[in-house]
């Protein structure tokens, strides 16, 4: 015998909601399968869990549509970051600097290596330090450093620290629309079991196969079992033959 299966995604919440909800305009109270107190419910809950979700949706979307320009502009600061950094290093080692001017952007004397730039974070850290740094440089009159200049780096960090920010609104938005979403999924939830409950209820006293028919016209999902469906298809096959 097939089993009721209750939604577990969003877009099957709002489905089973619409359809019910279709039912209750449809129909005058004492033909609804369901009872007027759980179509109030309905009315109420329906339009909040539609709005909670059409909000995260776009609100996802729109994180999704921006990640890639943010990443965009995230590889390029941190390639003029890593070039900046690696001309110095290669003028020291030509002894056109003296390993003191690492100094002078929070580098140690003697460190060779790049510092890491693997999270956001670093990137907007050493990116201010190289433009912090050489600003003091120039001011003791030193010659700046070029290919890339600082200028062209700031640039480059600027527009970053730009996407950055606007990303991470983007994330605070979708993380309420989640939360708010997430918050009345139990409600949901506990409504439509209510509701096909009710609805089942009602239809009790018929065969099980015009009961099922008929709350599934309320949005109920039954399901058959994986040897109950090879079953029918034994059968079919075997009518097939007769005919």
């Amino acid at each position: 015998m097939p089993y009721r299966r209750l939604p577990n995604t969003d877009n099957a919440r709002l489905k089973a909601l619409e359809t019910a909800f279709i039912k209750g305009k449809e129909l005058p109270p004492f033909k609804l399968a369901y009872n007027q107190g759980t179509l109030q419910k309905l009315q109420s809950i329906l339009p909040a869990y539609e709005t909670a979700l059409s909000e995260y949706k776009n609100a996802y979307a729109l994180q999704i549509e921006k990640n890639k320009y943010f990443h965009k502009y995230q590889k390029k600061a941190r390639l003029y970051i890593s070039h900046f950094i690696q001309v110095i290093n290669m003028a020291i080692h030509r002894g056109e600097l003296s390993p003191s001017t690492r100094s002078f952007f929070k580098l140690d004397d003697n460190e060779k290596k790049l510092p890491s730039l693997n999270t956001e974070e670093e990137i907007i850290i050493w990116g201010k330090n190289l433009v912090e740094g050489e600003q003091e440089r120039r001011m003791k009159g030193f010659s700046p450093i070029t290919n890339p200049t600082i200028a062209m780096v700031k640039v480059q960090l600027d527009k970053y620290i730009e996407a950055y920010n606007n990303m991470n609104n983007l994330r605070k938005r979708n993380s309420l629309a989640q939360s708010s979403l997430n918050s009345k999924r139990d409600q949901v939830d506990q409504l439509i079991q209510q509701l096909w409950n009710e609805v089942e209820d009602t239809f009790g006293d018929l065969p099980e196969d015009l009961k099922r028919d008929k709350a599934s016209e309320y949005g109920l999902v039954y399901v058959f079992r994986k040897n109950e469906l090879n079953q029918i298809d034994l059968v079919k096959a075997a009518q097939l033959n007769v005919s």
